[in-house]
């Protein structure tokens, strides 16, 4: 049921958390896919933190696993800074995370999501605890981690339809049935009168059944200062999140995972200010850290989420999984879209995600030989959008399904000692539905009571696609392999309306490189590089006929570069690097609208002999051809710079401080290619911190964006953009029991 337009202006009620516990007859999926695990290390292994993935459906250290990838522990994760998906370009080369208001544009060597549209799907698809997730909602905290897993390239086997630029998979911990009560506890205070509390237990209730409860908590003031007609806190945040898992192990082959989590994130609406060079740019304030609202703001967002996970093993080694998820997530915005108090434009937005996914896989035991995976996915996903923009009434109303279906295997053959050819098929199939009554109305209660329907939004979409990838692997020593793949990946089309759909995109990518341990495993280093054909890029410009936002396929790209990352401890000094060249180039396309100057009217063309209407708009001064140049999002060079030392004190205590620095080279936003609206410059972040630890206690002292730099951190369609957070500082203490 779609919600009321009605709105309290002060502050959004908050939903009543509603869970649905009746997940029985679903597939799903393997050994914790897409988890992470440790093992115990060998003797040889103690110098480097050794991670063993799960990403291939077995567990596998990295150094085996032929593809570029990251893979960060929980030390890792607090050493980096990174608490949340906007973090991870700091500590993942060729990774790029741009703020695009209601959803993040994710990509991986320039390769992802260039749109918003709720009709497109990601091309970085970020799965947590194996669920894959929607975009929206998902600027949330990570807490109580167990592993994070960034993979670059398509990853067409096991990801599927949401893997063009690579993946991001999330391991969160799970109980423990040792018979421990084992957790711990942490407060912390920082500028702009920042709190935080998390903590999670561990709880074992019989020798096979335990529980571990986890919450995180965070509040702030907002990094700007309000100084336009209308009193906002836009840019604050208040954010809560709790999570339940349970662990049954039925038997010593029969276990069971259910989890549920919620979160609530309130942060007052969306700090932005008009780009310059458009339209309102006369009207910005002197400082990004001013805001000028003539007009409320408000940014309320919300998640449940519910998964099964159970697993089976067969007396001769045949692993049985099956992962279920139930999700619901939204979000309700209030915009003051020109970002000043020149004009009174305003926007009411509602959407609404809700997916139920299955997937089952049969994984055969792990040995010399031929080894092999086989499984089938499911995923459905009901979307609602309600947007209304005023001060003269445009409402959007959406109603969209959409289903995707796999199946798929892979094929390991051990050709000698030092060599294995992997090879994988998946395939796929998309189907996608927009309700008929979907559609842009104007002037409702002006014109008419029910306002003309300019537009209707409606129609039937499928397609299909067999994807895949073929590795080669060769040890070269128990320290050091040589690897090398083709992989094709794929990213389903859609609907724009009845009359205009968009096709698929693809990629054909190929990849080589080099992992190794070095100076008695005191040193771990990997160099790869890739060539992508990437064709049929998706991305968001106005459809005239009906002035709303639509999904095109503007070019084709070719995208290829290289990419290195070092770790190494040398006694109590510990040292990383990591960097990323990307050369792309996307090909000149058709004409289409510069929304930086005729903005977002949200109306269609009008007529011939019209210029002047409040039911049209006339775009012809506006459209333009597009030249072509790098691709969007996609960064020519990226590096980062890590260093610790630990000071050894007394009765056990030591002092580590570290440094980080992470640099991004310039990125293009908009297919105009104009250097004053879309170029976002290249920025340089300098974070450090101080960690005193004695026994189960820690205190951290960090401060990030040291220097306090200013720059812009996305832009939107609404000609508006993004700053990244100012210099901020805090201390956390933390007891491990």
């Amino acid at each position: 049921m779609r919600p009321q337009k009605t709105l309290n202006y002060q502050r959004f009620n908050k939903p009543a958390i509603a869970v649905s516990c009746a997940l029985m007859g679903s597939l799903f999926q393997v050994n914790l896919a897409f988890a992470q695990e440790t093992t115990t290390p060998t003797a040889e292994e103690q110098s480097i933190e050794v991670i063993r993935v799960t990403s291939e459906r077995r567990v596998k250290r990295i150094q085996d696993i032929p593809n570029s990838m990251t893979a960060l522990s929980a030390q890792q994760l607090e050493r980096k800074s990174v608490s949340r998906l906007d973090d991870l370009p700091f500590a993942s080369p060729g990774l790029t995370v741009t703020d695009a208001g209601l959803t993040q544009s994710v990509n991986i060597r320039g390769i992802g999501l260039a749109s918003g549209d709720p009709d497109v799907t990601n091309g970085v698809g970020t799965y947590i605890d194996g669920l894959f997730q929607p975009p929206i909602v998902s600027t949330l905290d990570y807490y109580d981690v167990e592993y994070i897993q960034v993979l670059r390239g398509p990853q067409g086997t096991f990801a599927g339809a949401n893997s063009t630029g690579g993946a991001i998979m999330v391991d969160s911990r799970r109980p423990d049935t040792s018979g421990d009560f084992v957790g711990f506890a942490k407060l912390g205070l920082g500028n702009y009168a920042a709190k935080n509390a998390s903590g999670a237990l561990n709880i074992p209730l019989t020798e096979t059944f335990a529980a571990r409860v986890a919450f995180n908590y965070k509040k702030r003031d907002s990094f700007y200062d309000s100084v336009g007609t209308e009193p906002t806190d836009a840019g604050s945040l208040d954010e809560q999140s709790a999570r339940i898992g349970l662990r049954w192990d039925a038997t010593d082959r029969l276990n069971f995972y259910l989890k549920y989590e919620t979160a609530d994130k309130d942060s007052g609406g969306y700090a932005v200010r008009p780009i310059q060079g458009t339209e309102y740019a006369d009207g910005r304030t002197d400082s990004i850290r001013k805001l000028s609202f003539n007009s409320p703001t408000a940014n309320d967002e919300h998640a449940d989420v519910l998964m099964l996970d159970v697993n089976y093993e067969l007396t001769n080694g045949i692993a049985i999984s099956w992962l279920s998820g139930k999700q619901d997530k939204h979000i309700e915005n209030l915009y003051d879209i020109d970002a000043t108090t020149l004009d009174d434009s305003t926007q009411h937005q509602y959407v609404e995600e809700k997916q139920v996914s299955h997937e089952l896989n049969i994984v055969s035991p792990s040995g010399d030989g031929l080894e092999w995976v086989v499984g089938a996915y499911y995923q459905k996903n009901d979307i609602v959008v309600d947007i209304d923009n005023g001060p003269f009434p445009t409402e959007i109303d959406i109603t969209n399904q959409k289903t995707t279906t796999g199946i798929f295997g892979q094929l390991g053959y051990q050709v000698t000692d030092d060599v294995k050819v992997e090879g994988g098929l998946r395939r796929v199939t998309f189907e996608a539905w927009a309700d008929p009554d979907s559609g842009v109305v104007i002037g409702r209660g002006v014109i008419s009571d029910d306002g003309v329907k300019v537009a209707t939004i409606d129609g039937d979409y499928e397609d299909n696609a067999t994807v895949g990838k073929v590795s080669v692997n060769w040890k070269l020593s128990d320290d050091s392999n040589l690897y090398s793949y083709v992989a094709r990946g794929y990213k389903p089309g859609g609907i724009n309306s009845s009359t205009s759909t968009f096709d698929p995109e693809t990629v054909n990518a190929f990849e080589a490189g080099w992992k190794g341990r070095l100076l008695d495993n005191n040193l771990s280093l990997s160099v790869a590089a890739f060539y992508n054909d990437y064709k049929n890029f998706q991305s968001t410009n106005i459809d005239i006929t009906t002035g709303r936002s639509d999904v095109y396929n503007v070019a084709a790209a070719t995208i290829k570069g290289l990419e290195m990352s070092l770790q190494g401890q040398f006694g109590d000094l510990r040292v990383d690097v990591a960097a990323s060249y990307v050369d792309s180039e996307l090909k000149p396309t058709q004409p289409i609208v510069n929304t930086r100057e005729s903005g977002t009217p949200n109306l269609p063309q009008c007529e011939d002999g019209v210029t002047d209407s409040d039911l049209c708009f006339d775009y012809s001064d506006y459209i333009v051809d597009s030249i072509g140049g790098p691709n969007l999002f996609a960064p020519e060079y990226s590096f980062s710079l890590g260093a610790e030392y630990m000071f050894d004190l007394a009765n056990g205590a030591t002092l580590t401080p570290r440094l980080n620095y992470a640099w991004i080279d310039k990125q293009w936003t908009n297919l105009i290619y104009d250097p004053e609206t879309d170029l976002l410059a290249s920025r340089g972040l300098l974070s450090a911190m101080m960690t005193y630890e004695q026994n189960e206690w820690k205190v951290h002292f960090y401060a990030r964006n040291l220097l306090d730099k200013e720059y812009v951190s996305g832009q939107t369609t609404n000609n508006t953009e993004f700053y990244g957070a100012p210099r901020t500082f805090g201390v956390d203490v933390s007891y491990t029991f």
